[in-house]
């Protein structure tokens, strides 16, 4: 049985090979120089000035994180689609199923021999993928934006053991409903709109709940506010608008920033501009012969109790929710895998 298998298998299982060859070893050419150019950027900018570097540097390699993240982020997909949903149907349509049955071989046995094989070479593909984009970007996952760090969601799932989770899960969904389906086309249309609903109830639904979050509040200051209006006419009022960050934790994944008053009563969120009783025709925040001072404005405005109250992830369970992840979805494989074996038993036929 492994060696038919094999035979039968060994084509798909070349291709991948040879496109996780040419992966990795694009990256791991890149890689070093990629690693220490972002040292040499950290190494000679100021204190003050490192936000600079870190939104150049990025910019200019934005499109190949991007790419690369998106790799990794579809291989789980295509996995089911192409190798678990037609690793049965394909058998059904043609009979041959009827036919190993008859040689002494066992459902159990044979359906045994294809999960084991083929779903091990599934997993050793995306976990291979998952860590080397994990070492290559590094130095862009550190100087990314709040919406791609690491602990972003479209991120999360492309670094670490997490795609191998995936693609465990996927190849054996793809598995069972072909069985249920017993037709390869739309078998593989309905592996894919469930892997892909499953994917985004993850980070919508479970992720953010997998550790209780932090709830904390933050005096105002460039690395929390999104932007201010300073408005000179009209009673002169100054606006407020939060970002999705949190000083002195960069990288963590918010899940709200709200701006409260000195109450604690929220009056705006992430991206929503709000007035705050702080003139803008004279004082702190007022124009005089020139642009206003905005640390002197910020002074002002946590004087008058304003701050921001965040719920977040800190960066520091990136591995821990890598870890709770990849057990969720390695019970679910489990749970499909031996569903499989009694549909196999009591059911095809």
């Amino acid at each position: 049985m492994i060696w038919l298998t094999w035979r039968q298998f060994r084509a798909a299982a070349a291709l991948m090979a040879a496109v996780l060859v040419v992966f990795t070893g694009a990256l791991a050419l890149t890689g070093p120089g990629l690693a220490s150019r972002y040292a040499a950027g950290i190494a000679d900018c100021a204190p003050d000035d490192c936000m600079r570097f870190f939104d150049r540097f990025f910019g200019e390699y934005q499109l190949p994180f991007v790419a690369v993240s998106f790799v990794v982020l579809a291989l789980p997909a295509l996995v089911g689609i192409f190798w678990g949903a037609p690793l049965i149907t394909r058998e059904l349509e043609a009979g041959t199923h009827l036919l190993v049955w008859n040689q002494s071989v066992t459902r159990g046995r044979w359906l045994a021999v294809k999960l084991g094989l083929v779903g091990l070479v599934a997993m050793f593909a995306a976990c291979l993928c998952g860590l080397v984009v994990t070492w290559w970007s590094d130095p862009l996952d550190k100087s990314a934006v709040a919406d791609l760090a690491l602990m972003a969601p479209l991120v999360f799932g492309a670094r670490g053991i997490a795609p191998m989770g995936y693609a465990a899960f996927a190849f054996v969904l793809g598995v069972a409903v072909g069985m249920l389906v017993r037709r390869t086309l739309p078998a593989m249309a309905l592996t894919l709109a469930a892997f892909a609903a499953i994917q985004l109830a993850m980070p919508l639904l479970v992720r953010p709940h997998l550790m209780p979050p932090v709830t904390a509040t933050f005096e105002l200051g460039p690395a929390n506010v999104d932007g201010v209006g300073i408005e000179q006419y009209g009673g002169g009022a100054v606006r407020i608008s939060m970002e999705a960050a949190v000083p002195g934790h960069a990288g963590a994944w918010v899940l709200s920033s709200d701006l409260v008053d000195p109450s604690g009563r929220t009056i705006a969120g992430s991206g929503e501009q709000a007035p705050v009783p702080v003139s803008g025709t004279s004082g702190p925040c007022a124009p005089q012969g020139g642009p206003p001072s905005l640390d002197a404005c910020w002074v002002e405005i946590n004087r008058l109790g304003y701050r921001q109250q965040a719920t977040y992830h800190p960066l520091e369970r990136f591995w821990p929710f890598q870890w709770i992840e990849t057990g969720i979805y390695a019970l679910l494989t489990v749970g499909l895998t031996w569903f499989s074996f009694w549909w196999i038993r009591r059911r095809l036929s």
